[in-house]
């Protein structure tokens, strides 16, 4: 990756790539396989996402450290805000005056509400921080074929509701399959906004079964600057390779569900109530010197105080300790996303995975109105008001003997309700 600004690579190579990428695949089943022994978990209920009792030596807590993020030039904060359920701009705004430099967002994040609570806090600071959206409208992701006009005029929605003249990264979300990823639409888009100093660099997310596959062609296509992408404790071993020569060819690597879910941040019945699970996760993640920095969920401040007493801080035994024992007691409980075991055996269509995570966005983040919104958008043929009398066919399939009809049932009832 080159050190300037934009890609070095042409979009007439790139549709040459996309070709061939459209005839490659991985099957789900691959990538379980590569990760069957982690203990890798995302996807919690019932679980707060900060301790139930401050502690004192946390308050005013700030960024002791920087990381370059690649080659884009920028500093980031190791730990950094995420905007998703943001709703207060004091939050924000003391954000930045605790160290905070990197801020990500997204127009579907409270339908465009994130983007105009984070426009409005950081225009005083706009010259000192750095903001990542995505190619995204309120209502949601824009497919493949979604006509360049409209990409870009997407994105120049984000930045009117950003109250901003550029984005430092704009990056395409939830990358599911390499056609996605490669789609020269999105490409087309980007080096458009590039050219007009409306998008200085070009990320990618992904926490997909096929995230290993996505993100190690992301990084040998040449064409982005930064990963996103799901990385905490005991996860996807191929990751640590991509991670490392994502950074010898200059793109940054930015860790988001560092909490696995967000399951309570001080585990019950634990001998020692000082250890607070956010900080060891945290400190875990970013013992990975391949690591530019972590993106995390922020709404009050109290959080600030709690995950920024962790930055610059090593991981200690206690804190791998801590951690190891969070994955035995619930290791058997959840759906791991990645997985994807038992997606082609449901034979109505219905994405498993998608459900729960809507369900953790209801119940663990408390976005109610977004995993709702987000939930309407399936069809009632391939919604979970299937599973009330389907065989359960996807049950066997899962490796981890997770009752999925049952879940799917509630959650259907939950995200329904009103």
């Amino acid at each position: 990756m080159a050190q300037d600004e934009g890609s070095g690579v042409s979009r007439r190579k790139l549709i040459k790539g996309a070709v061939a990428v459209s005839a490659t695949g991985v099957a789900a089943a691959v990538g379980y396989r590569a990760w069957k022994e982690s203990t890798y978990l995302f996807l919690m209920r019932n679980a707060p996402t900060q301790a139930e009792h401050a502690d004192p030596a946390w308050q005013g807590a700030a960024v002791r450290t920087y990381r370059p993020l690649g080659n884009t030039g920028i500093q980031m904060s190791d730990i950094s805000f995420g905007g998703a359920g943001i709703s207060d701009p004091d939050v924000v705004t003391r954000a930045v005056e605790r160290g905070i430099n990197y801020f990500d967002t997204s127009p579907d994040y409270s339908q465009t509400g994130s983007e105009q609570v984070i426009g409005r806090a950081l225009k005083p600071h706009r010259q000192k921080v750095h903001i990542a959206s995505k190619f995204c409208t309120g209502a949601g992701h824009l497919p493949p074929d979604t006509p360049v006009s409209d990409i870009i005029a997407a994105v120049e929605g984000s930045l009117q509701r950003l109250q901003t003249d550029y984005l430092d990264v704009c990056i395409l979300h939830e990358v599911n399959s390499l056609e996605r990823l490669m789609a020269p639409t999105f490409h087309e888009a980007y080096d458009r906004l590039h050219e007009q100093g409306k998008v200085r660099f070009l990320g990618v997310s992904s926490h997909t079964p096929n995230l290993e596959e996505v993100m190690r062609h992301a990084v040998d296509s040449g064409r982005f600057h930064m990963l996103l992408v799901a990385y905490n404790f005991n996860n996807w071993p191929d990751l640590t390779t991509i991670f490392r020569d994502a950074k010898q060819r200059g793109v940054g690597v930015v860790a988001m569900k560092t909490l696995k879910g967000a399951q309570a941040s001080v585990l019950k019945n634990f001998s020692d109530p000082s250890q607070v699970f956010s900080q060891a996760a945290f400190k875990w993640v970013l013992s990975n010197p391949n690591v530019s920095g972590l993106v995390v969920s922020i709404r009050n401040q109290a959080q600030i105080d709690e995950y920024l007493y962790a930055s610059g801080q090593k991981a200690t035994d206690a804190d791998v300790a801590l951690l190891e024992r969070y994955d035995r007691l619930i290791a058997h409980d959840y759906c791991r996303p990645g997985c994807g075991a038992c997606l082609d055996r449901c034979p109505y269509g219905v994405p498993v995975d998608d459900v729960f995570r809507y369900a953790m966005y209801f119940e663990n983040y408390g976005r109610h109105d977004d995993a709702r919104a987000k939930y309407a958008v399936l069809s009632a043929d391939h919604n979970a008001s299937r599973c009330a009398t389907c065989p359960a066919p996807c049950q066997p399939a899962c490796p981890f003997e997770i009752p999925i009809r049952g879940k799917l049932t509630g959650f259907h009832s939950l995200l329904t309700a009103t």
